[in-house]
C-alpha cells in the first residue's frame, strides 16, 4: 500500500507516437499512470465515462469533433474533470476558447517533459497553471 496515490491520467491524441511517448513519461513518474488513451473525442469521451481520470491530457485538433467540443462534452457529465490541453496551436482564439471550455492549463508539445510532469502534479493539487510562453502571448494580446 502506498502513502501517495496515483495520479491517474488519460491521454487524447490522434497520433500514437505521441501517445506512446506520453505513455512513457506518464509511467516513468512514481505519482503517475496513465489509466487511457483516446483518438478522437468520441473515444474521449468514452474513456472518461468508464475511467473517471483525475487529469486528461487533450489535444486540440482531431479528426471529426475539437479537442474544444470534446472537453464541452466531458465537463457537461463531469464537471470538475480537470482537462490540460496538450497541442502545437498557440493562437490566441485557440487559448481563449479552450479555457472558456474549461481546460485548467494549456500546454504546447515543445515543452520539455519535466515541466508537462510538473503542471499534471500542479493541476492535480488544484492551480491553473500557465506556462510562461503562453501566459506571454495572452497578456501582450489583451493590451492590444
Amino acid at each position: 500500500m502506498t502513502d501517495n496515490p496515483r495520479i491517474r491520467i488519460l491521454s487524447v491524441d490522434d497520433h500514437p507516437l505521441l501517445r506512446e511517448g506520453l505513455a512513457t513519461i506518464i509511467n516513468s513518474q512514481p505519482n503517475m499512470e496513465l489509466v487511457g488513451q483516446a483518438a478522437n473525442a468520441h473515444e474521449a469521451l468514452q474513456q472518461f465515462r468508464r475511467l473517471h481520470p483525475d487529469i486528461t491530457l487533450m489535444d486540440l485538433r482531431m479528426p471529426g469533433k475539437s479537442g474544444i467540443e470534446a472537453m464541452i462534452d466531458i465537463r457537461s457529465e463531469f464537471p470538475d474533470a480537470r482537462i490540460i490541453v496538450l497541442t502545437t496551436f498557440d493562437g490566441d482564439l485557440d487559448v481563449q476558447r479552450a479555457l472558456e471550455a474549461g481546460a485548467r492549463a494549456y500546454l504546447l508539445k515543445s515543452m520539455p517533459p519535466r515541466e508537462l510532469v510538473e503542471v499534471i502534479r500542479q493541476v492535480h493539487a488544484g492551480k491553473e497553471p500557465n506556462p510562461q510562453e503562453i501566459a506571454a502571448n495572452l497578456r501582450s494580446n489583451s493590451q492590444a
